[in-house]
């Protein structure tokens, strides 16, 4: 996370998520603020050989650092309540809302280049 207003992707995620989803939009649109459940949502590396965008989660305590197939994770969301309740109660598509406004957008870039290679 990124204190004060986050940009959007640039480079080679930005151009990823655009071929993958369409838009950021609409990979903000296929977020966990639909799923049930605690969880940690990631946005990830995965699919050998090519090695694709791919949105994941881990239900439970399980780690939100590893992905199926051995992918890697670029960008992550702690969506279990503890990471939202005293702000938002339980409206987790409002903290989903308001953390969109705080991602390292360069620091993801980064993960997503060296997960690449």
């Amino acid at each position: 996370m990124k204190k004060g207003v986050a940009e959007e992707p640039k480079g080679n995620l930005a151009a990823a998520i655009n071929s993958t989803f369409g838009s950021l939009a609409g990979f903000q649109e296929k977020t966990c603020s639909r799923r049930d459940g605690p969880l940690w949502f990631r946005l990830g590396v995965a699919g050998r050989p090519r090695w694709e965008l791919a949105i994941d989660s881990t239900p439970n305590q399980d780690t939100p650092y590893l992905l199926a197939g051995g992918g890697k994770a670029v960008l992550g969301l702690d969506v279990w309540e503890h990471a939202y309740y005293l702000k938002y109660q339980n409206v987790r598509a409002d903290y989903i809302k308001a953390w969109w406004n705080v991602v390292n957008w360069d620091k993801a870039a980064e993960l997503y280049d060296a997960a690449k290679k």
